[in-house]
């Protein structure tokens, strides 16, 4: 992969590919940006289609991995929607519309799965409630009009390394193989978001 990962790719991959049940094929043209609703997103037809969780292949670390990563979506959507109306860079807001739209999708699914992954779902889910730094938001609140650009580049791509990282990990050690190939496609997306976001604009 170059460098730079176009943002054509970027934005096929994560309308496409960034969550269990979806394509995994790219459209050869660039998808329009999904409406903000989660309800209307163009990937929200994947969560019906996908099947249901084997449960009884499930592990307590696939468990930790969905409710982590059931706060690490809730946090990005806090994120996306705060600076969304603010942000002047047309490529950033197409950027940040498929995020908003994949993570609102993938978010739906897990928290579809979390249920009827045993009686520890639930508690670990409130544990990981509201996961990230609270001082991001507070950048965005307080970023003047000028500068929500470069801050809403830095904040998203500092917290979805995290995520890149956190699902790398699940794929090595999870036991549950639609877990595992949900951490595969948000690994992948998360780490062609964040070299885009953190390449020159």
């Amino acid at each position: 992969m170059p460098r730079r990962t176009p943002l054509v790719f970027v934005v096929a991959l994560l309308l496409t590919g960034g969550c269990a049940g979806s394509p995994t094929s790219s459209p050869s043209v660039m998808p329009q940006p999904a409406p903000a609703s989660p309800a209307g997103s163009a990937a929200a037809g994947s969560v019906a289609g996908a099947s249901a969780i084997d449960a009884a292949t499930m592990s307590g670390i696939d468990v930790v991995f969905l409710s982590t990563m059931v706060g690490h979506c809730e946090r990005t959507l806090q994120i996306v929607r705060l600076a969304r109306d603010r942000v002047r860079d047309e490529a950033l807001r197409t950027l940040a519309a498929a995020v908003e739209a994949t993570e609102a999708d993938e978010l739906a699914l897990m928290r579809g799965w979390l249920p009827t992954a045993g009686p520890g779902a639930s508690a670990a889910a409130q544990h990981h409630h509201g996961h990230g730094d609270d001082a991001a938001l507070d950048r965005l609140r307080a970023a003047p009009d000028a500068d929500v650009d470069r801050v809403l580049r830095e904040v998203l791509a500092d917290h979805q390394q995290s995520a890149a990282d956190l699902a790398r990990g699940q794929v090595g050690v999870g036991r549950n193989e639609q877990v595992r190939d949900l951490a595969r496609r948000i690994e992948q997306s998360r780490t062609a978001e964040v070299e885009l976001l953190r390449g020159t604009p």
